[in-house]
């Protein structure tokens, strides 16, 4: 009788501090989760204005958030590893603008294909994920988006950071020359040489021009754009982005103004072999910015693909300097 009833307590002990061992380690399990969430990337969408927009979701919501913008043609497949390498210290957020990666492409007759709609529906993305306060990288076609948004709520931007995304007359140069002649007469005849730029060699072209090792660009880059690029009327749409494009060249003097007058923390990482917008165009940004810090780098114009592990470092160095953490 007296061994069963010291079996019975060593058994009791087991359970006990099992059970113990159990809870114990399930929240220490949850607050590290919270502390350090899991690098992987979310896919997920949400309906802006009645358009489907894909985007890539990563790290704590409380944390302070970046909003990745992408350029043309692209979407936020160029931020795929970005997002991971900042995903412990930040909330991070890349979306697809309508007609690009995996978001809806309305129609052209129900969509215009504007710099004006595109910040919108980026405005309108925010708001659906309750986003009142973030830093954003600016890339290409990211910037016009991104300038759109800041000027208007000039408050709820933290920081820029701005990677070949133009805002001075200084970076149009002689290779705008046939946008230049587009957007002086949008016929088919001067469309047609344009349309170069998203056939495959074009697309090939823009991310292996000015990098120093083409083999450590992936051709899955140019083989993913060419696939969205390749949809019903997307053809069309781009041709429309291309044309409306001159509409960001009269809002610079706006873009130079909030940017003197509000000092967002920025930070330049710039691809200075870049033919579409070159260094030209990085250097006006020390004229009216205090707060900046200013780096060109050895590589062409999406300079992620090759100097994505520098980029990386120099933004979460940049960002826990100004205090954003």
């Amino acid at each position: 009788m007296r061994t069963l009833k010291i079996k019975l307590v060593i058994a009791i002990a087991i359970i006990s501090s099992v059970t113990l061992y159990s809870f114990t380690n399930e929240a220490l399990q949850a607050s590290i989760t919270a502390e350090y969430p899991s690098k992987s990337t979310s896919y997920k969408t949400v309906e802006v204005q009645g358009i489907e927009i894909f985007y890539r979701e990563a790290g704590s919501k409380n944390k302070p958030t970046i909003l990745l913008l992408h350029g043309y043609p692209t979407s936020s497949h160029m931020f795929r590893n970005l997002i991971v390498d900042l995903s412990n210290d930040y909330h991070v957020l890349a979306p697809d603008y309508p007609g690009y990666g995996r978001s809806e492409q309305p129609l052209l007759s129900e969509f215009d294909y504007t710099f004006d709609n595109m910040a919108l529906i980026i405005e309108g993305f925010l708001e659906k994920l309750e986003v009142k306060k973030f830093s954003v990288y600016l890339m290409d076609y990211g910037a016009p988006v991104g300038y759109r948004i800041a000027t208007k709520y000039p408050n709820r931007v933290t920081s820029l950071i701005v990677q070949n995304g133009n805002a001075y007359i200084e970076g149009i140069t002689d290779f705008w020359n046939p946008l230049k002649k587009y957007w002086a007469d949008p016929s088919l005849e001067n469309g047609k040489p344009l349309e170069g730029f998203h056939h495959i060699d074009g697309l090939k072209w823009q991310y292996t021009h000015g990098v120093k090792d083409v083999t450590k660009i992936s051709p899955d880059n140019w083989e993913i754009d060419l696939r969205h690029i390749s949809r019903k009327e997307n053809n069309e749409i781009q041709l429309a982005m291309f044309y409306d494009y001159r509409t960001n060249i009269s809002l610079y003097p706006k873009w130079q103004k909030y940017l003197r007058e509000y000092q967002p923390p920025t930070l330049v990482v710039w691809g200075q072999n870049d033919q579409i917008f070159p260094a030209s165009g990085a250097y006006p940004y020390k004229k009216d910015l205090k707060n900046i810090e200013f780096h060109l780098l050895d590589t062409g114009h999406f300079a992620l693909e090759e100097k994505g592990d520098e980029i990386a470092n120099y933004i979460l160095k940049f960002l826990k300097k100004n205090g954003i953490k």
